[in-house]
């Protein structure tokens, strides 16, 4: 079996050497989901001589996220979240969100980083240089810090979100197009935390028009 990368501060450290002592990881949770926000999380860590179990957090159990997350609070120079609502998704598109909240997680950072580490591909960030990288949160411990950061945030919100609209059962999948959470928008109808703009759900709503379908 191939093992997985572990993320590690190469590129971090290979910044540091530069004179950037300020390095930010971003990364986001919910892009593909078809329900609620897409969050981002910013975070700068000092230059560690370990990784307290950083990691991608798909790689990583709710649980797990929850104990590592108290420690990267803990040890981060920064951090900070940036968040885009479904109404501002289905207004801009995902694409532009994404790169919005991620806009924000940075802008909500206390002190403006020299450097910022993506996840996936390069996004410019006008005033500071940034850097893409591809797996990003399976290759540098900053980028992973904020994607564990960002999916607990959004997991979070999601809870809340299912508080509110139980029927949709928003806890379980938080959102995203599982099998589960299509057969209860083909119960309930399309509801207010949706992405209209995503294809699924404007089928729904083209295949439920002028129809009243009780929950």
């Amino acid at each position: 079996m191939r093992r997985q990368p572990t993320p590690n501060l190469k590129f971090e450290k290979a910044l540091q050497q530069q004179g950037c002592l300020a390095v930010a990881g971003v990364d986001e949770a919910g892009r593909g989901a078809w329900a609620g926000p897409v969050v981002a999380a910013a975070v700068v860590l000092p230059f560690l001589n370990r990784y307290y179990g950083i990691n991608d957090s798909k790689l990583l159990t709710p649980l797990q996220r929850e104990e590592i997350l108290h420690k990267i609070y803990k040890i981060a120079v920064d951090i900070s979240i940036g968040i885009v609502d479904v109404a501002e998704i289905d207004t801009i598109g995902i694409g532009r969100a994404t790169y919005l909240a991620m806009r924000r997680a940075i802008n909500n950072l206390h002190a403006q980083p020299q450097y910022i580490l993506v996840d996936g591909f390069k996004v410019g960030f006008a005033e500071i240089p940034s850097q893409g990288i591809i797996d990003g949160d399976r290759k540098s411990v900053s980028i992973a810090a904020a994607s564990i950061v960002a999916k607990v945030a959004r997991d979070r919100i999601m809870a809340e979100l299912h508080v509110l609209s139980p029927e949709y059962g928003f806890i379980a999948h938080k959102g995203y197009g599982t099998e589960q959470h299509q057969r209860m928008i083909k119960c309930c109808g399309v509801g207010e935390w949706h992405r209209r703009s995503y294809q699924p759900i404007k089928d729904q709503i083209k295949a439920t028009a002028n129809l009243e379908i009780p929950c």
